[in-house]
């Protein structure tokens, strides 16, 4: 399956005139403790194809560490993020999406694309309580109803399904059908939280604000900030680089600041932040959202004085924020998913 999809995603950007046909076989004294996806034949030239199912920095770093390659390669993927196009391309790998785009600069091929304009789906299939049951397992929750409802708050019903919507993706399995070996268990983490942070990268906010924050200590900043919520009976919590400087120190710099706090729309976000004498400003420092999900403030948990999200969900939205993200968020990754 990898490799057809690897090989149809490279010939739906190439011109229409370029010869091309599937390699069977790899040549002779190709090195043989290293097999990818799939071998093409472009203009007489032989690619190797990747594929991904995650185009994350981390997975093409997997790909470029891999020595020796003794193939020109192509790496293709649903979609790649910004970090993982950088690293491509500085590694002389081409890289192509299934979105059209695409990013090709070989001395025999050529090609750049970009993606065209997507249609609004009819049908998203995540939904929102998908997400929430999803941060639950990869926070260590045993994937029972009984167990997820009781971390989340969510209805028993709602996480049946979320349950069996993950088992249907191939994200839980179990020892056998029924009986006391059924038990269901998570089956990859890694995979999990690609799948997680892709579903979870297509759903906008519900509404955001900016609001100034001039101190030299945002951590210490926004957990005062947090203090006066919290005796306010505001429930809040942080996340992106500002959670990931609690959960994984990685740099000194602690950008971007985002704060989810318990708000469903933009007059409620502004009356949140008029309680802590905040007031909505263009191009504020700190940006302000509502929960995304009932079960990521339920998650969230305290640490050195700040109210942190579950590490996946910030591992998410930091890789919506551009290879510096990516940089922190691969960081976190390593640290949560080796614990």
């Amino acid at each position: 399956m990898s490799a057809e999809r690897a090989v149809k995603g490279l010939r739906a950007v190439l011109p229409r005139t370029a010869s091309f046909s599937t390699v069977t076989e790899p040549s002779p004294g190709s090195a043989r403790d290293w097999r990818p996806d799939a071998l093409v034949s472009v203009a007489g030239q032989t690619i190797a194809v990747e594929w991904l199912r995650a185009g994350t920095l981390p997975a093409v770093t997997n790909v470029l560490n891999r020595s020796p390659r003794p193939y020109v390669t192509v790496i293709v993927a649903p979609k790649m993020s910004e970090g993982a196009r950088a690293a491509a391309a500085k590694a002389g790998v081409g890289w192509v999406e299934e979105t059209g785009a695409a990013e090709i600069s070989l001395p025999f091929l050529i090609v750049s694309r970009t993606a065209p304009p997507q249609l609004a789906s009819k049908q998203v299939r995540w939904r929102a309580s998908d997400l929430g049951v999803a941060e639950a397992l990869l926070e260590g929750v045993r994937p029972t109803v009984d167990e997820v409802t009781k971390a989340t708050g969510m209805s028993s019903s709602t996480v049946t399904a979320s349950l069996a919507f993950l088992a249907a993706e191939g994200q839980l399995e179990a020892d056998a059908a029924r009986g006391r070996k059924s038990a269901r268990s998570l089956s990859d983490p890694g995979a999990l939280l690609d799948s997680y942070a892709s579903a979870a990268g297509a759903f906008a906010p519900k509404a955001e604000i900016h609001v100034g924050l001039l101190a030299r200590d945002p951590l210490a900043a926004i957990a005062e900030i947090g203090e006066s919520w919290r005796k306010q009976k505001v429930t809040w919590a942080a996340t992106s680089a500002v959670a990931a400087a609690a959960l994984a120190p990685f740099a000194t710099q602690v950008a971007p600041l985002l704060v989810y706090i318990d708000a469903d729309t933009h007059p409620q976000l502004v009356a949140g932040a008029e309680l802590v004498n905040l007031s909505p400003i263009r191009g504020g420092r700190l940006a302000l959202r509502p929960f995304p999900t009932k079960a990521t403030a339920k998650l969230s948990e305290w640490r050195d004085g700040l109210a942190i999200v579950p590490w996946a969900r910030c591992y998410a939205d930091l890789m919506t924020t551009g290879v510096r993200g990516e940089d922190i968020a691969t960081n976190l990754r390593e640290l949560m998913l080796n614990e």
